[in-house]
């Protein structure tokens, strides 16, 4: 571990993550307007070599100038094998640090990567006097390596919130046979995905970080959209890219849970501590209509009540206490 981290909400809601070219002024102006969890403000592909200078620039302003009132504030610099990356970071963290939440890091293949980015950042906090750790790093997976690290690259920062999965990049460093970035390869009958999710959730989940998908650039096929991000959200993933307004709601949708699920779980949570208090007979197990409820229901059902509240749900039931 580097940098000790403040009291920081490292498990912010992601449902939505809308990528914005950092050096299109009018993308950034209505990307506030738009109702995402997180925009993230990109240095990287987005952005031509000969724009990147200007685009830091561009961005620091956005930064102290725009409304991001709800939102998550991020910046994807560039990857570590480039020239690039150290003055993204210097002159963003420098120019804009008390109005930016994470950097984001590409194409990360090993956890002395995320180590750079971590002291680099607190070399600049402590220049420019902000608080030490509170800006998180979000670690994109995009390749083999990358992907066989990735325990080492959760656990290498406190600073760390996220692990997300660059699909584009990853099947060209396989030689996955698709040009369709987030489809399924031609002559493979099941999810060539699977693995690959699930070795990023479980990193993510073993450290208490989130996992997020990323793009599908069919920007115009949002049935293809709701397809690809329903299994990620299936899965666990907390949430996913989105490309264009037009996918916005469907992310916020697909990765926040049913009305009925939440009111669900939230009675599961009242009730099993009712049961489980001097009152309610200091029971282990209870049942609640037909269903039985105990200690793994609870958990089960506070990851459910912590999506929806999260995502601004409001409960339409409530608990009753039986009588008698």
């Amino acid at each position: 571990m580097t940098s000790p981290a403040p009291q920081v909400n490292r498990l912010r809601p992601r449902r939505s993550c809308l990528a914005v070219p950092g050096s299109n002024p009018r993308f950034l102006e209505k990307a506030q307007g738009l109702p995402a969890d997180q925009v993230f403000l990109d240095l990287e592909d987005a952005c031509a070599p000969l724009a990147k200078p200007e685009a830091r620039h561009t961005i620091v302003k956005f930064l102290n100038e725009g409304d991001w009132t709800g939102k998550t504030r991020v910046v994807r610099v560039n990857d570590w094998t480039t020239e690039w990356t150290y003055r993204d970071v210097v002159t963003v963290v420098e120019g804009a640090g008390q109005n930016l939440d994470c950097i984001m890091l590409p194409k990360v293949q090993t956890a002395e990567q995320i180590v750079a980015l971590d002291l680099l950042l607190t070399q600049i906090e402590k220049t420019m006097g902000f608080e030490v750790g509170k800006i998180g790093i979000e670690a994109q997976i995009e390749n083999a390596q990358g992907l066989n690290n990735v325990n080492e690259i959760a656990t290498a920062s406190q600073r760390v919130e996220t692990i997300i999965f660059g699909p584009a990049d990853f099947m060209a460093s396989i030689n996955m046979k698709s040009l369709v970035v987030g489809e399924q390869p031609p002559g493979y009958p099941a999810d060539a995905y699977h693995y690959i999710l699930m070795k990023i959730l479980m990193a993510a989940r073993a450290n208490n970080l989130q996992a997020i998908d990323g793009p599908y650039l069919q920007i115009r096929n949002i049935d293809g959209y709701r397809e690809v991000a329903q299994r990620a959200a299936a899965l666990g993933f907390d949430g996913k890219w989105v490309l264009h307004p037009g996918q916005v709601e469907a992310s916020n949708e697909i990765f926040s849970p049913s009305q009925e699920d939440y009111d669900h779980a939230e009675l599961i949570l009242d009730a099993y501590d009712y049961y489980t208090s001097e009152a309610g007979g200091k029971k282990g197990s209870a049942m609640l209509g037909d269903e039985m409820i105990d200690e793994a229901s609870r958990k089960m059902a506070l990851v459910i009540s912590g999506k929806g509240r999260a995502a601004g749900m409001q409960r339409t039931s409530k608990f009753e206490i039986p009588e008698g």
